[in-house]
């Protein structure tokens, strides 16, 4: 089984609505006890990241993600549910994440014309394979809603950039069992269900192996 964790903060509906397109079940799960009896894991978010990071301690969410992680299965993050599992945020002030991985969250950088938060559709470059990315190619887009992204210490945890301006930024990040992306998946049509839908075969090796 999937679960999406409910902290209180996430478009939980349309995800679990995106897995129900693909026919795999997928439930929302309020409990961090519950995380131990699932076989893959989406971390959601919208909003500010200090009062995500907020709402995952007050429920007690982290140190049970950090133990569901350590087990080995999939974990997948969207958009802020990405940004959470770095060691760090500068949106409006200084705050820890998870730190599942190296690295820190910060706001694009002020270009002449530049619109910023960074909103609608934009284009992939994919920098590695992965089995999140099968049958996902350079050039295919995807939709994005963000003011902050992500800042990998290693730049071998990137699976692939986006570019908003002159930047270019972490798009998809991947390490161990984590994957994560700044996009929201259950808005980018084809391409996001496909990704998903990876992420459910990821699932169901896992459970095989």
């Amino acid at each position: 089984m999937i679960g999406i964790i409910d902290y209180g903060m996430g478009n939980l509906r349309s995800v679990q609505k995106a897995f129900e397109h693909l026919g795999t079940p997928a439930e929302f799960v309020a409990s961090p006890r519950e995380l131990q009896d699932l076989d893959g894991v989406i971390l959601p978010g919208v909003g500010a990241f200090r009062d995500a990071i907020a709402e995952l301690r007050r429920h007690d969410f982290v140190s049970a993600i950090h133990d569901y992680v350590a087990c080995g299965r999939p974990l997948l993050g969207i958009c802020l549910g990405q940004q959470l599992l770095f060691d760090r945020s500068y949106e409006d002030g200084e705050y820890e994440g998870l730190g599942l991985i190296a690295g820190d969250v910060i706001r694009f950088q002020s270009e002449p014309g530049l619109k910023i938060p960074h909103m609608g559709w934009n284009s992939l470059e994919v920098t590695r394979p992965h089995p999140l990315l099968a049958e996902i190619s350079t050039g295919d887009y995807v939709y994005f809603v963000h003011s902050y992204h992500v800042r990998p210490t290693d730049e071998n945890v990137v699976l692939a950039h986006t570019r908003h301006g002159h930047q270019a930024f972490a798009s998809i990040v991947g390490q161990g069992n984590i994957t994560a992306t700044q996009f929201h998946p259950e808005k980018s049509q084809r391409v996001g269900l496909k990704l998903l839908q990876n992420f459910a075969e990821m699932v169901s090796a896992a459970v095989a192996s």
